[in-house]
């Protein structure tokens, strides 16, 4: 009986998961098998990978051949490099405490690695939603300072008046001449009344007019944007050709990469390219770059 070493398909539409199973070759994929290993998650970034080494280790020692896509996890989780390690062993090229040391030390790095992966992936993700949600600042409550009253200067006291002596009694003084009265005045006009300007009416202000929004553009007519991608970039705050043309390719990839799915699989390099003709309304340009053009790449 001819065993395999092989992947399981697990999970829902478009979110797979798979087991690492031995198996019978001439067995469906995801039919009967001898027994379970590991898991292999392609969806999460990093992928992630849990395999029993020992397991895997025996069954390819007793003949149990790998698929390609099973090889490449063997040789990533270090597998192969026990297998080649006893080989060296067998031929007297080591001693066993000698490769168990090298294993070690690979499974080591490796998982550091691994780990190091991890937190930068975390922190690229709390980074980008930092940015989207935003972070709203701390409001501090204002204290208002009691005013400072200064105290009024005590009054000096008042000096008291010296006494005046009383005058000596005048003397009898000689009656003035009898002076002729002069002639009354003319009377003055008076100044004509000057009627007030009535008040000005206040002007009313002109009514604030608020901007409309910006248009949705049809993303569909670049190539390489369909339906679904249109919805999700208009949603990350990307509607137009303008906005399109502007934004660079890694952050579009980022996007597509954070809605999942079979979004980030999509290559956005020429996007803001076409975006620009379109934007500019070069549509013959854009036509002809298109016929020229298979998925972004020159037509070989």
């Amino acid at each position: 009986m001819s065993v395999k070493i092989r992947l399981q398909r697990k999970g829902r539409k478009k979110r797979p998961y798979y087991h690492v199973v031995i198996a019978d070759a001439r067995a469906p994929r995801d039919g009967r098998f001898i027994e379970r290993i590991g898991m292999y998650n392609p969806m999460s970034k990093p992928a992630t990978i849990e395999i029993d080494r020992d397991k895997a280790y025996d069954w390819l020692m007793k003949g149990a051949q790998p698929t390609d896509t099973v090889r490449a996890i063997l040789r990533f989780k270090g597998v192969l490099y026990k297998k080649h390690l006893m080989r060296g062993v067998k031929k007297g090229a080591m001693t066993q405490e000698d490769a168990e040391a090298k294993y070690l030390e690979f499974i080591q790095n490796k998982d550091a690695k691994i780990a190091a992966r991890f937190e930068e992936t975390a922190k690229e993700r709390a980074d980008w939603h930092s940015k989207i949600s935003g972070v709203a600042p701390k409001i501090e409550p204002k204290v208002e300072e009691t005013p400072v009253v200064e105290e009024a200067p005590a009054e000096e006291p008042v000096a008291e008046a010296p006494a005046v002596e009383e005058a000596p009694a005048e003397e009898p003084v000689a009656e003035a001449p009898v002076v002729e009265e002069a002639p009354a005045e003319e009377p003055v006009a008076e100044a004509p009344v000057v009627e007030e300007a009535p008040a000005e009416e206040p002007v009313a202000a002109a009514p604030v007019v608020e901007e409309a929004p910006a248009k949705a553009d049809d993303l569909t007519k670049i190539e390489g944007i369909g339906p679904k991608i249109a919805e999700v970039l208009t949603n990350a705050g990307i509607p137009t050709f303008k906005a399109l043309s502007e934004a660079e390719a890694e952050k579009i990839k980022e996007i597509l990469t954070e809605a999942g799915g079979r979004f980030s699989m999509h290559d956005p390099t020429t996007w803001p390219e076409q975006a620009k003709m379109a934007f500019e309304g070069e549509w013959d340009k854009l036509k002809v770059w298109q016929d020229e053009h298979d998925g972004g790449k020159p037509k070989s």
